[in-house]
């Protein structure tokens, strides 16, 4: 067992480092302040996937498509937790990005978000990424963190049984693990965003543009958000 965490651990460390590696070429095609036209962040995509329905796989595309990094959330936890990640990101900014990081963390502990070590660094990391470049964000309530108006927040949604039908495929489960691990899943989202956010996980008003996978496509949901993103962010 002990054998099996440390390859999932290197596996983990591997995908940090191929995403930060994209994020760090995405920021060098776009430098300095000026290409943010004066907006705190660069474009961002907030993605929020229900269990099963398959975000990541569009999360993935996207990336591609526009040569973005994608951050879901198990490398956020892991970059959040990585005080070297942490560092590395911190060194990458100048006195402007560091005054108005400064500045957004303060406002955002000020707020009714439950505020501990874990969220802190979360935080921490998000504002960072975003600062400096365009980036997805899948999971982990990035939307209520990162200033709205400079991105686009999207659910991908689909009914319960076709998110157990694929949730039982990837995972090679039964049908019936399948919905009692959704079900775990989906109930600690909710006390996640309850405990940390005092918000509803199921709150879909909080989103620019929901997808229903049931009627498009992975690819088809990309391009959606492309045609969103040109009409909403101008990107």
């Amino acid at each position: 067992m002990a054998a099996k965490v440390c390859f999932e651990d290197r596996g983990l460390g591997r995908a940090v480092e191929k995403q930060l590696r994209r994020w760090e070429i995405a920021c060098s095609q776009n430098p300095g302040a000026e290409s943010r036209n004066g907006d705190p962040v660069y474009s961002y995509v907030a993605m929020s996937n229900e269990v099963g329905a398959g975000g990541d796989e569009i999360a993935a595309l996207l990336g591609s498509r526009l040569g973005w990094p994608v951050f879901d959330k198990e490398i956020l936890q892991e970059m959040a937790r990585n005080d070297e990640v942490r560092a590395r990101l911190y060194k990458s900014m100048d006195e402007r990005d560091l005054g108005w990081f400064e500045e957004t963390f303060r406002a955002l502990m000020q707020q009714e978000f439950c505020r501990n070590d874990y969220f802190s660094r979360l935080t921490e990391t998000v504002l960072c990424l975003a600062r400096q470049g365009p980036a997805i964000f899948l999971g982990r309530g990035v939307d209520l963190i990162l200033p709205a108006e400079q991105g686009l927040r999207v659910k991908v949604i689909a009914s319960r049984w076709r998110r157990v039908e694929n949730f039982a495929r990837r995972a090679k489960v039964s049908i019936q693990e399948a919905a009692a691990q959704i079900e775990r899943i989906e109930q600690e989202r909710r006390d996640f965003f309850r405990r940390f956010f005092h918000a509803e996980a199921e709150d879909s008003t909080r989103f620019d543009l929901l997808i229903n996978v049931e009627r498009f496509s992975a690819q088809e949901a990309t391009e959606l958000i492309c045609l969103a993103m040109k009409a909403r962010l101008e990107v």
